[in-house]
């Protein structure tokens, strides 16, 4: 990894940039092909077409399009993935042996989940790979251990799980944070007021939770003296374990629609 060309970099390839030089990383090492891509940090090199690319001296590929456009772009693309290289993958459903078959030359296939805290280092990065060595392996974690915490999923089954627990999960805390504070301003709280403390509370409360020796459930107990205020709050939540089903069915359709992106590649 001593070199990474970025093939689209939108959103989460630019927030995982961000994070590896914020991190300390030089520009030098990372290039990008995109042709839309208006600019890059400084030292970083754009590329707008596969020909130019050829002279990134790119020892690992980064793909950040979408994964449906995986069939159009994937053989364009072998020329920049042969032996050598290190193919890694944003796309979310596409599977390791769909990634082998997009891209034959490479020498090794990584699946890669990281969300846009990334850009802040406090990611947590999904990795499963194929074809690397133990040398190879430890370099790659290291690699993305940079965005947050990287750890490898060793049963690939479970990968669409896991992005939707840890991949769209942020998307998921804003909805949650968003409601709590909707639910103060029907209350009678001024909306910028009940963002502003909704906000602070999930962020403090994430900050304990990440430090703390016990699980978030324990927390939740600790927060909760019996016959308080709080403890009536999550009566409420805890019935017939209301929230637990609304998150599993949400985790659920998340994941299911990642095999429905990965069916739609050939």
């Amino acid at each position: 990894m001593k070199h990474l060309l970025i093939i689209g970099c939108g959103n989460m390839g630019g927030a995982m940039l961000a994070g590896w030089l914020a991190a300390g990383l030089e520009p030098s090492r990372f290039s990008i092909l995109d042709p839309a891509l208006e600019s890059a940090p400084d030292g970083v090199t754009i590329y707008r077409d596969v020909e130019a690319a050829k002279d990134a001296g790119h020892d690992a590929v980064m793909l950040g399009f979408k994964p449906q456009q995986l069939g159009a772009l994937g053989p364009g693309l072998q020329q920049l993935t042969g032996k050598g290289v290190v193919l890694t993958s944003l796309l979310a459903g596409i599977t390791l042996a769909q990634l082998k078959n997009a891209f034959p030359g490479a020498d090794a296939h990584v699946r890669v989940m990281p969300n846009l805290a990334a850009r802040i280092g406090k990611s947590p990065i999904i990795l499963a790979q194929s074809g690397l060595n133990e040398d190879a392996r430890e370099s790659v974690f290291a690699f993305f251990d940079h965005l947050g915490m990287a750890t490898w999923l060793e049963d690939e089954a479970k990968f669409d799980i896991v992005t939707a627990l840890a991949g769209s999960g942020p998307g998921f805390v804003y909805r949650f944070i968003d409601a709590l504070a909707e639910a103060a301003v029907d209350l009678g709280i001024d909306q910028d007021q009940a963002t502003r403390l909704a906000i602070a509370t999930v962020d403090g409360a994430s900050s304990l939770a990440s430090g703390a020796e016990v699980s978030p459930g324990k927390l939740a107990d600790q927060v909760a003296s019996p016959g308080g205020m709080t403890r009536e709050g999550m009566n409420v939540l805890d019935a017939d374990k209301a929230l637990v089903h609304l998150l599993t069915d949400t985790l659920e359709a998340t994941a299911k629609r990642g095999s429905e992106l990965s069916a739609g590649v050939d």
